[in-house]
Order: C-alpha cells, then sequence, then structure tokens
C-alpha cells in the first residue's frame, strides 16, 4: 500500500492502518539502530500558519531521521507571501516546484483539501482549524495499540473541548473501523461533540452516548482521553470562562480508574491533568508524543513510495 495526500481520518480503512502501523513498527526500530539515509535526495516542506511545537518537531525529525531536508516556516501567517495577499492556492503551486512534500496546518476547515487541489507533491494535512488533525489521531491509535495491546473491544472518554477537537473528530472516525468500540462524550455544555460526528458513527454502527458525569464512565474506560479547552476558539471569553475547569484528571479520578486503563492527551495541557498525575504508570501522554515520531516516519515513507 501506498499513500499520495494525508487529508483526513476517514480516507483510512483497517486494513491500511494494520499496515501504517507495522510500518511505524519499522519505523521505532530503525530509530534505535541509528536512522537512515533513504530519502537523502528529498526535500519535505513545512507550512504552519497555526502554532505548534509536537506536530511540527516531530514532522522534521521524522524526515531528517529518514536522510530527508527540511525547509518551511512555523508562522507562514506573518512570515509567508499570505501577508502579502497571496492565496493559499497560489503559495501551494509555488512551493511543489521546491518540495517533494507538504506539510501544513492552517486555521481554516478544508484547507488541506484545497492544497491538495493544486499540488504537484503529495500534502499532509498537520491540523486544519476545527476540523481533523489525522496524523494525530493515527499516532492515538498506534499508542492505544502499544499500550493496550488491542483496538477491538474497547471503551473510550473522550474529554474536553469536542466541538473544536479536531483530534476527537479524526480519533472517532479511526475508530469506526473496529469492532466492539463505545465512546462515552464527556464535554461542557457549549462544546459537545458535533452532530456530523455522532452522524458519521451512526452510519458505521459505533455505539455512543453523551455522558456529563466523568466519574461514572471513568469506572468502567479502557482509554480516558483528555483534550485542552481551546480559547482561542471562541468567540468571547464568556463561552470560554462557561467551558473551562469542568473537567480535570486528578488522583482523586485515578483512584476509581480501571488499574488496566490509560489515559491519552494530544498536548498541550492547561491544566485539566494534574501535574500529580504524571507519575502513574496509566499516564501515557508523553509515550503518546513520543510515538508521533514513528508514526509520522512511516507516513512519509509511504507517500515517497506513490
Amino acid at each position: 500500500m501506498s499513500l499520495y495526500h494525508v487529508l483526513g481520518a476517514k480516507q483510512f480503512t483497517r486494513s491500511v492502518l494494520d499496515e501504517i502501523f507495522e510500518n511505524t513498527r519499522r519505523m521505532e526500530r530503525l530509530v534505535e539502530e541509528g536512522g537512515s539515509d533513504r530519502y537523502s535526495n528529498k526535500v519535505m516542506t513545512t507550512l504552519f500558519f497555526e502554532p505548534s511545537t509536537r506536530t511540527r518537531l516531530s514532522f522534521e525529525s521524522a524526515m531528517s531521521r529518514l536522510g530527508g531536508k527540511v525547509i518551511g516556516t512555523e508562522n507562514a501567517a506573518q512570515f509567508s507571501s499570505t501577508i502579502k495577499g497571496e492565496t493559499l492556492e497560489d503559495t501551494i503551486r509555488v512551493v511543489s516546484g521546491y518540495s517533494d512534500v507538504i506539510v501544513i496546518r492552517h486555521t481554516d476547515i478544508g484547507a488541506a483539501e484545497r492544497a491538495a487541489a493544486v499540488a504537484s507533491v503529495p500534502i499532509i494535512n498537520a491540523g486544519d482549524g476545527a476540523g481533523e488533525h489525522p496524523t494525530q489521531s493515527l499516532l492515538d491509535l498506534y499508542t492505544i495499540e502499544k499500550e493496550l495491546g488491542r483496538l477491538d473491544n474497547l471503551h473510550i472518554v473522550m474529554i474536553g473541548d469536542l466541538a473544536n477537537g479536531r483530534t476527537v473528530h479524526s480519533l472517532s472516525y479511526l475508530l469506526a473501523n473496529y469492532k466492539n468500540i463505545h465512546i462515552s462524550f464527556t464535554a461542557p455544555e457549549n462544546v459537545q461533540i458535533p452532530t456530523y460526528v455522532k452522524k458519521y458513527l451512526d452510519q458505521k454502527g459505533i455505539t455512543y452516548e453523551e455522558e456529563h458525569d466523568l466519574a461514572k464512565v471513568a469506572k468502567t474506560a479502557d482509554v480516558l482521553y483528555q483534550t485542552r479547552i481551546q480559547k482561542e476558539r471562541f468567540t468571547s471569553l464568556d463561552e470560554y470562562e462557561k467551558a473551562r475547569g469542568k473537567y480535570i484528571i486528578n488522583r482523586g479520578l485515578l483512584s476509581i480508574m480501571k488499574q488496566d486503563s490509560i489515559i491519552l492527551h494530544p498536548l498541550p495541557r492547561a491544566g485539566e491533568i494534574a501535574v500529580d498525575v504524571d507519575q502513574d504508570p496509566r499516564a501515557a501522554y508523553f509515550r503518546q508524543a513520543q510515538n508521533g515520531l514513528f508514526v509520522r516516519m512511516a507516513l512519509i515513507d509511504k507517500c515517497f513510495s506513490f
């Protein structure tokens, strides 16, 4: 299997996911062996119109460990010709001439699809506004399999800003490939999971509930997937304050969770997981972030295998 563009989680079937994760395991071993120079003649461009730490650096590290080169900007909204009025499409047409793959993060939902429509090289979606974040959801899924040893027969609780949480949307779509999945959506009233995500789960036969009592669902959860209340996505400070601080994972919640469960977070966190939770072996979010390197190496490799 080869990929060309990586635009959204719905493009992945279970068989494709199995192959990506097998390749990811190979990439883990490759890093342990010191990396590769396989793509020494390839150039990646990173175009980030929104701030990023983990996603941008893990993509750049992934390309470097595969022997490739990286060019780009971490603040494309300020330090590109966009500030002069250039359209995204024109930027992509030009940058395609300098690159073998383009990784883009943008403020607008659908920006990656717009880029792919005019690009002459593969486009990888590194997050499009409140839409999707497919590479994050792939590393989330890989982490679940690595930590729990399975992707079927899971109860997953998704917590926080589910309206704007693109990682939640993408992970929900990926989970629809597996058997006996039950999702509990736990969110403040003003940031509930969007109807279009629920409609997709309905079509795929995935059971879910919207449950406001975190303690109730945490007792039976295999995975707690905590997310940040994203202040930058709110149109008013009042709406942000309504959502902030409602659901916090602390040692009290740990005491009622299953011993073989895990806690994930796409990061950064902003108080929604207490720091003293970090020492618990069920806190897998830093291991999750590390897995992002291996998954993104696997995706780059697949894009170049097209």
